[in-house]
């Protein structure tokens, strides 16, 4: 997989998700490998959004064509300022992926993480994730260098969320969620309370 996403500060929200609604419509049927989009306005005013790819090539496919260039062009218009892109074919999916019935997603940027170590836990936590977070419909993680990446998780909804981090893990993992927590220690965290998922 590979995933593009953007940041920047917004000025104008819902023509930014009518410029998003529009790509659908207008630009995604010639746009080879797609496999779906996420984005959101953050609580700080800021607008964050992923699109995921089949491959790089794909990706690189897409932004040649002369239409979404011009998409692009209008699209800026949206924002308040420069928009921050960051783009990774080192891609880690667990549980379903990016998920379209998620009602609330949480971004979680981080570094200092050991790849290793969270590779193992999230297979072991998988193997459990129906009982200790049935909130959690799915996510992805993109590495954007040797130890930091961007994580994002789809949840059913964010109150069901909320009680499922709010609560102990079942024994069988805690242990594990245990050791994962301190993993995410140097971590910032984005919520999108009304998620645009494409």
């Amino acid at each position: 997989m590979f995933v593009q996403a953007f940041e920047g500060r917004l000025g104008d929200g819902e023509q930014l998700r009518r410029q998003l609604e529009r790509w659908m419509v207008d630009l995604r049927p010639g746009a080879r490998g797609y496999l779906g989009s996420t984005a959101g306005l953050t609580d700080r005013g800021d607008a964050i959004g992923f699109a995921r790819f089949e491959t790089r090539s794909d990706a690189m496919a897409n932004s040649d064509r002369p239409e979404q260039g011009q998409w692009w062009a209008d699209t800026e218009k949206c924002f308040d300022g420069e928009v921050r892109f960051s783009e990774s074919e080192d891609v880690d999916t667990f549980l379903a992926g990016g998920s379209n019935d998620a009602r609330f997603v949480q971004i979680m940027r981080g570094h200092g993480m050991d790849r290793e170590r969270v590779h193992a836990l999230d297979a072991q936590f998988e193997a459990h994730a129906g009982s200790a977070r049935p909130d959690l419909l799915g996510g992805f993680r993109m590495w954007t260098g040797e130890d930091s990446y961007i994580e994002v998780a789809y949840f059913t909804n964010e109150t069901e969320a909320r009680e499922g981090e709010s609560k102990p893990p079942p024994a069988e993992v805690a242990t594990q969620m245990a050791e994962f927590e301190e993993l995410m220690a140097n971590v910032e965290f984005i919520d999108l309370h009304e998620p645009w998922l494409f």
